[in-house]
């Protein structure tokens, strides 16, 4: 996919150092980005400082664009790897979440409730403030599997975790989202019904 005469304009601009050009890449990809990373983010200001480090690593980076795929996906992928750079950062500072051998047993990580047919029944923004209330080692961890669509073996490389792991942390990710999900939806049944 090939970048329209606007955005290699746009782009000469940034890596010529033009504000004005580096001001309407950065507006162009705001929104989107922003969504991203309050995806990882514990908080909007969590997310906040995320993506201006990514948009920092998106300027330091722009010789290195081949203008091979899409330049949104590419800032994406830079989002991204900024989150899991943060988490990382995170992570050494909290004790590493460990695995639950019962709960393990209790529940197979094959267990799977279908997560499309449930985020239909709720808003988005109550699905993020329910992801953002996971421990960061399942947010990021369900991000990176049911968002971003990466392998278990992919997100044990990125996270520097083993894949049961990473198998491990998405099941207890559903299963929170999922009672917390079922409690949400009572409620707001609740709430109808008054």
């Amino acid at each position: 996919m090939s970048l329209t005469p606007q955005e290699e304009q746009m782009l000469k601009g940034c890596q010529a150092g033009q504000a004005h050009a580096q001001q309407k890449l950065y507006q162009q990809f705001y929104g989107k980005m922003m969504s991203v990373c309050l995806r990882y983010a514990k908080d909007r200001e969590e997310a906040q400082d995320i993506l201006q480090e990514g948009f920092i690593k998106v300027f330091a980076s722009l010789s290195h664009f081949k203008n091979e795929g899409s330049l949104e996906g590419w800032v994406r992928r830079i989002m991204v790897n900024t989150a899991i750079n943060h988490y990382h950062r995170y992570k050494k500072q909290q004790a590493e979440t460990s695995l639950d051998h019962d709960l393990q047993e209790q529940y197979s990580l094959t267990h799977n409730f279908d997560d499309i047919d449930v985020i239909q029944k709720i808003n988005y923004e109550e699905l993020l403030l329910l992801i953002r209330s996971l421990p960061p080692a399942y947010q990021t961890v369900f991000n990176l599997y049911v968002i971003e669509g990466y392998s278990h073996k992919e997100i044990g490389e990125m996270l520097q975790i083993n894949e049961g792991t990473s198998k491990s942390n998405l099941a207890k990710a559903r299963m929170k989202l999922q009672k917390q999900i079922n409690t949400l939806l009572d409620d707001n049944a609740q709430v109808r019904c008054v």
